[in-house]
C-alpha cells in the first residue's frame, strides 16, 4: 500500500515543505509556510495536512558535525516534530537533514543561476532532499 508523505525542513522564518509518495520515492516541493521565531503558522500546515491527507511526516532534524550538544535549533525541531504528532495524530520522523541546503543551492542553481536562489525555493527543495533522503534509507 503506497504511503503519502509529506517533508519539514525547519527553520525560524520559514519552513521548508515537500510531497511525495514511498512507491515512486520521489517528491515535488510545494511552498515554504512562514514562522514567527520559530513559530509556524498552524493554520497553513493544517491546510497542507487537510489538502494531501499525508499517512507520515517527516521532520528534517538539524545535526552539528562539529558540536555533540543539542543546538537551539535541533531542539525547537524536536519541539515541532513532537507538537506535530500530538496535534495531528499521524506518526512523525526525524531524519538526518546536513547538507540540504548546501546541496538545495546547488541544485537550484545548476537548474536557473541566481533567479532561483529565492528562500523559498530553497527552503523547499530543502524539503524534496530531506524526503527523498528518508524514502533511500526506509
Amino acid at each position: 500500500m503506497s504511503r503519502t508523505v509529506i517533508a519539514f525542513d525547519f527553520g525560524t522564518k520559514n519552513i521548508g515543505t515537500a510531497i511525495g509518495q514511498d512507491v515512486t520515492h520521489t517528491a515535488s516541493p510545494l511552498q515554504a509556510l512562514k514562522a514567527n521565531n520559530g513559530i509556524p503558522n498552524w493554520n497553513e500546515i493544517d491546510k497542507h495536512i487537510k489538502t494531501w491527507k499525508p499517512n507520515l511526516l517527516v521532520v528534517g532534524l538539524p545535526i552539528d558535525l562539529y558540536d555533540k550538544d543539542l543546538s537551539n535549533l535541533t531542539l525547537k525541531t524536536k519541539r515541532f516534530a513532537k507538537y506535530m504528532q500530538n496535534y495531528f495524530k499521524l506518526p512523525v520522523e526525524l531524519h538526518d537533514e546536513r547538507f540540504s541546503t548546501t546541496e538545495a543551492r546547488s541544485l537550484l542553481f545548476d537548474s536557473g543561476g541566481y533567479k532561483a536562489l529565492s528562500k523559498n525555493n530553497v527552503d523547499c527543495q530543502s524539503a524534496v532532499i530531506i524526503l527523498e533522503s528518508w524514502f533511500e534509507h526506509n
